[in-house]
């Protein structure tokens, strides 16, 4: 059947049954469709303006498609945009009064004018979250926010993730308690000082109606003083006793608390996060999930005050805790650890981030632990081995097992972890498995949707056609697929995933040297057809091995459904103004990264330009 007899035969279809099949489509199909005839583009305007929510953080749209989706869209209340490509203008034309959420991702080109714009046009707004660079004076950022949460007097969810200058890093957020609205819940905020936080703590309980606003920099909003925090996400310079000691007090309904510090120089010794510390958190009756890490961002600093005795305080304090995080904790061993798995019954995620001593002898009774625990994370355990992962395979309702940089970990145990009814996401990044392991989980019926095999240097292609190949569940359900860093993998390994990977959309095979034109090829051709799902976003960053054809595969019908492509350190370089200019303008959905991010350019959004991405 021809295109046209194609689209007549749509037109013929009654209207009821035609938006029964569109309103299942994704946004990107539905603008295809509208392409194709009157009939459907009708059909799918009636439908985008209907919408009540809507989410374009899966592709980074230009200003031109943004109109195409919105404009006539009046009832919107829930909006989520990439703004990787938009700007002031352009965000501020879909912004109005029907919205009651509004999360704007990856702001590259956007001034601290858009606040000024959200307080003006979304009085009705509930959420808001916004990561941007810093973009301006530390001055301007703080008139315009103050300006922002005045009118947005309703607020209960602020998230700002803001990057960019020293400057702005340094008191981007002082003095945010003079304006916040009473109605705040959920509070996150990124980068702030501890000292301000501190005051934050303070201020939140003294009536300061008698400030004079001629005293400040800033525009004055009254005081939350009875605001009742329920969870609070904080990235600062440093968390020290004082810090945990001011909230424990003061956030008396808090049920979520989120702590990552970044210090620039070792902490001082009576400046740091105590065993202490720790302790004060038992006061907070309410609390259900505790995160609290120390990175090596900007300096190979951990929490060196708090060892075990910490971890018994804060297990013996904080029974119902439900979700667990800990990083950075040098000086905690497999006693401590154990603590929290046994006194928290009702625990469901235990994740630990390079913690030197934690090994098996941490889950040597699990079988006394919580039966709840649908996520485990233990990255970077060096300790940990296969037994470990056995011991796991005892919670059926895991859901998410990450044992990324836990090199001892083997092929012995993963048999039964094959056998997790639930399991989705599996990470063995850094392991010391071999193909017999794929061939294991190939047979299992864990319906893996996520699979992390980067730097596995004993898995080859044999391997990976294994995996598709032992009739188990993970063939019909596995969607990403991490194969980086591995020099066993070559052209045979991504001819069996565009084959057998029905439902692949994600792949990354980034430093894979053996992998040449001919993978392109084969990816390039998957399509929508009997059953599979074309590639949506892959990384092939430094795969050394292409050549400059590659150019070729990247214009239309070739892979067609793609939205993000990493392609740095390959043969095309230094090529990307001359010979992208035209993919760009018949892939308006494409975003193409050529500083080494990570999928979807999550990590380092904010250093690109729209020279680098898109234009």
């Amino acid at each position: 059947m021809n295109r046209r007899t194609s689209n007549q035969s749509f037109e013929r279809l009654p209207s009821a049954v035609l938006e029964e099949i569109l309103v299942k489509m994704d946004v990107e199909s539905l603008c295809s469709a509208a392409c194709a005839s009157r009939t459907l583009r009708s059909s799918v305007s009636q439908i985008l303006s209907s919408l009540s929510s809507l989410d374009l953080s899966g592709f980074s749209p230009n200003s031109e498609i943004l109109n195409c989706v919105l404009r006539e869209n009046e009832v919107l209340k829930s909006l989520t945009l990439n703004c990787l490509r938009l700007d002031d203008s352009s965000v501020r034309n879909f912004i109005g009064s029907s919205l009651q959420e509004l999360v704007l991702q990856r702001c590259s080109l956007l001034s601290y004018q858009i606040f000024c714009s959200i307080g003006e046009r979304c009085p009705s707004l509930r959420v808001l979250v916004l990561e941007m660079g810093g973009q301006g004076l530390p001055q301007i950022f703080k008139k315009n926010l103050a300006q922002m949460l005045k009118g947005c007097a309703n607020l209960e969810t602020l998230s700002l993730k803001i990057r960019g200058t020293a400057e702005l890093d340094a008191d981007g957020f002082e003095s945010i308690e003079l304006f916040l609205p009473r109605t705040i819940k959920i509070l996150r905020l990124q980068p702030v000082l501890e000292h301000d936080v501190m005051q934050f703590m303070h201020e939140t309980r003294v009536d300061r109606n008698s400030v004079a606003s001629d005293s400040l920099s800033i525009p004055t909003y009254p005081a939350p003083i009875d605001m009742k925090l329920h969870s609070i996400s904080l990235v600062l310079d440093i968390i020290s006793d004082e810090l945990l000691i001011s909230i424990a007090n003061n956030l008396q309904f808090l049920i979520e608390l989120d702590l990552e510090d970044r210090p620039s120089k070792e902490p001082l010794l009576h400046h740091d996060m105590t065993n202490s510390g720790l302790q004060s958190l038992s006061s907070c009756r309410h609390l259900t999930c505790l995160s609290l890490t120390r990175s090596k961002q900007n300096f190979a600093a951990t929490f060196k005050r708090v060892n075990d005795m910490g971890m018994f305080l804060l297990a013996e304090g904080c029974k119902s805790l439900e979700s667990v995080r800990l990083g950075g904790f040098s000086r905690v061993s497999d006693a401590g650890f154990a603590a929290i798995l046994h006194s928290c019954k009702s625990l469901k995620k235990f994740e630990v981030f390079s913690a030197f001593f934690l090994s098996d002898l941490a889950f040597h009774n699990f079988s006394e632990a919580p039966s709840s625990l649908t996520e485990v994370r233990l990255v970077s355990c060096s300790l940990i081995t296969s037994e470990t992962v056995g011991k796991l395979s005892s919670c059926r309702s895991l859901e998410v097992l990450d044992l990324w940089g836990c090199k001892s970990v083997a092929d012995n145990w993963l048999g039964l972890i094959s056998t997790l009814s639930g399991l989705t996401t599996l990470n063995l990044g850094g392991a010391d498995i071999t193909d017999n392991s794929l061939s294991v989980l190939s047979m299992g019926n864990s319906p893996i949707a996520s699979l992390c095999l980067r730097g596995c240097k004993r898995v080859t292609d044999k391997g990976i056609a294994l995996l598709f190949r032992g009739g188990g569940t993970i063939s019909k359900t596995l969607s990403a697929l991490d194969l980086g860093y591995m020099p066993g993998i070559s052209d045979k390994a991504v001819r069996t995933v565009a084959e057998a990977g029905l439902k692949i959309t994600d792949l990354c095979i980034r430093y894979c040297y053996f992998v040449t034109d001919a993978s392109m090829e084969v990816l390039a051709s998957k399509r929508r057809s009997k059953g599979h799902k074309p590639i949506q976003n892959l990384d092939i960053y430094h795969c050394i091995g292409l050549s400059l054809n590659l150019l070729a595969f990247l214009r239309r019908p070739s892979f067609c459904g793609l939205r993000w492509l990493g392609i740095g350190q390959t043969s095309l370089s230094n090529r990307r103004n001359a010979n992208f200019a035209e993919i760009y303008r018949d892939r308006p959905w494409l975003t193409v990264c050529w500083d080494g991010c990570e999928m979807g350019c999550h990590n380092g959004w904010h250093f690109h330009g729209p020279e680098d991405h898109l234009f």
